[in-house]
């Protein structure tokens, strides 16, 4: 008798588990417009229609490239750059034109001393010795005048004092203006022209000296007195002084400190060394002397337009 065998009841089935989603390949970066050398697609070669299917995730298409950007002209940025200064750029161009501006005035100062650093020793001290000279006549007209301030102010009669001032100075003006004698030391210079060839310009560049050296009255010849409105002029083999004719040899008379006048006459490259150069070939003969006369007067002609001004203190 057969026995049936039960039946093992069938095996239970493992659950399905979920098959994971493929793993997402990373785009590739788009090729640069600037790259250098061939791109992956140049290098492999000409992709077959077979070897690489649409839409496969191992085998992106290429991106197309992007067009080249232009790129901006840097002298053009630089250029326009240039003409719009920055804050620090208008302060350097300030002290830059300070700077020059001081340049400048320092080589004029330099061009005006250079006179006096290119002088000789004599000539430093003639100047000097004028200089000193006019210091001291200024002073002592200074103290002249507050002398007479003075004694106005201490007069019991302020009248006759003031009286007598008037005269002394009327005589001064008198000297000055040529309309009266004078004598004192002085200075007499004695210039020979054989050949006639002194003109006007070289005496009057001769009582130019020796009005810068201090002289107070000067006379030519004894007949001419020179005065401020003194003229020269040429009328050969002579000169005419005031409209009066002077000839070779010419006396200059002139009352002053005779040293000082002696030296602005020997000054190198003045009045002697003028008239005993080739230019004229004349000779000159300079001597001081403890008393000089002048007795030539100058006419004083009327003035037809200047007239005395009104006193400021009125």
């Amino acid at each position: 008798m057969s026995t049936d065998e039960p039946t093992p009841p069938p095996e239970p089935t493992p659950p399905i588990e979920p098959t994971p989603p493929p793993e997402s390949t990373p785009p590739a970066e788009p090729a640069r417009a600037d790259a250098v050398g061939p791109t992956r697609a140049d290098a492999v070669g000409p992709a077959r229609a077979d070897a690489v299917e649409p839409g496969d995730p191992a085998h992106p298409v290429a991106p197309t490239p992007m067009p080249k950007a232009k790129l901006p002209n840097l002298a053009l940025r630089r250029l326009r750059a240039g003409f719009k200064p920055s804050r620090g750029q208008a302060i350097v161009a300030v002290v830059l034109a300070l700077v020059a501006c001081m340049a400048v005035v320092q080589v004029r100062v330099n061009r005006a001393d250079d006179g006096y650093q290119n002088a000789r020793r004599e000539d430093l001290i003639a100047i000097l010795d004028g200089l000193g000279q006019n210091t001291r006549r200024l002073e002592s007209e200074i103290a002249e005048l507050q002398a007479r301030k003075n004694s106005l102010a201490s007069s019991a009669d302020k009248a006759q004092t003031a009286r007598e001032q008037a005269e002394q100075q009327v005589r001064v003006l008198g000297i000055l203006a040529g309309t009266m004698p004078a004598q004192g030391p002085g200075v007499r210079i004695t210039l020979n022209d054989p050949d006639g060839k002194m003109q006007s310009s070289n005496l009057l560049d001769a009582i130019e000296e020796l009005r810068d050296a201090g002289a107070e009255a000067i006379q030519i010849n004894g007949s001419v007195r020179v005065v401020a409105s003194t003229d020269l002029t040429d009328d050969a083999p002579g000169v005419k002084v005031d409209g009066e004719k002077v000839n070779s040899p010419y006396v200059i008379e002139a009352i002053g400190e005779s040293h000082n006048l002696a030296e602005a006459a020997n000054f190198p490259g003045g009045l002697v060394s003028e008239v005993t150069g080739p230019q004229i070939g004349g000779t000159a003969e300079v001597t001081e002397l403890p008393l000089v006369q002048i007795t030539a007067l100058h006419a004083a002609d009327e003035h037809r337009y200047a007239r005395p001004a009104p006193s400021p203190t009125k």
